[in-house]
């Protein structure tokens, strides 16, 4: 609602062509379900908002002449072998398991916009996100911060899958943004993989706990059987980004976690 006038909007589906009058100077492609509960409800329409939706954006982008910007995931490592993961690190995906209609419709949309870049000479680029948070989050889509902080201002159970100690690298969503916009403006940036998210490795009972302490609540801790295939560690090597695009973040999780807390707190 605060946007409200400064942005026309157009309701489409992106796995249908889409034309637009005029010219286009960018094109930020962030069409995606990403939750892991929509892994298994929706799993089609994201495969193919994916596959068929960024192909349809980069046709646009070709006719139009656009700089691209993929957004891409965290998720085209897979269950990483490598630690902390680097741009250049090619994953460990299961094609077939439960996850995968997200981690591979991912990695076949980074393939696609590189053949765009390699045959059609698109202005494009990628970025691999890693878990991002912060104020008007979706509450009920199945992500660890707005689960963990509903059920702590509802003084229930903290739900924690497996023994927690999977670990998760979480950045602040402004911080998130500001990477974003430098990895579309930064020249030479065509062509180019870039990992952003927040290096800080913290554990799921570390989070849990945070929260508790945070939201005052008196809520306990429970365990539930680990998703099949789910990740179990998730740190960003962020080398490139600091290097190429200047950009780091600087907000702790403490701090993001207070204000994203209080959101929830006036949401709920």
């Amino acid at each position: 609602a605060h946007l409200k006038g400064k942005f026309t909007s157009i309701k489409h589906d992106i796995r249908k062509p889409l034309t637009i009058d005029g010219d286009i100077d960018m094109i930020f492609h962030f069409a995606s379900r990403a939750s892991p509960l929509h892994f298994i409800s929706h799993p089609l329409e994201i495969l193919m908002t994916n596959a068929q939706g960024t192909l349809n954006l980069l046709e646009l982008a070709k006719e139009k002449d656009a700089k691209f910007l993929l957004a891409s995931t965290s998720e085209a490592y897979g269950d990483p072998l490598e630690h902390p993961q680097k741009e250049t690190y090619w994953g460990n995906v299961n094609p077939v398991g439960p996850r995968s209609c997200y981690d591979e419709s991912k990695r076949f949309a980074e393939a696609l916009t590189m053949a765009f870049v390699r045959k059609h000479d698109v202005d494009a680029r990628i970025i691999r996100i890693f878990n991002t948070y912060g104020p008007r989050m979706a509450i009920k889509d199945g992500r660890v911060v707005p689960n963990f902080i509903c059920q702590a201002l509802d003084e229930k159970p903290l739900v924690i899958f497996g023994d927690g100690k999977q670990t998760r690298s979480f950045c602040y969503v402004s911080e998130l943004v500001d990477g974003v916009k430098r990895a579309m403006n930064t020249k030479s940036t065509k062509g180019e993989v870039f990992n952003l998210g927040n290096p800080s490795e913290v554990t799921i009972l570390d989070i849990a706990e945070l929260v508790i302490s945070l939201t005052g609540s008196k809520s306990k801790l429970v365990h539930e059987s680990l998703p099949e295939d789910d990740p179990v560690r998730r740190q960003p090597d962020i080398t490139k980004a600091k290097e190429r695009l200047n950009w780091e973040p600087k907000i702790s999780l403490e701090d993001g976690l207070k204000k994203t807390i209080d959101w929830f707190k006036e949401t709920i």
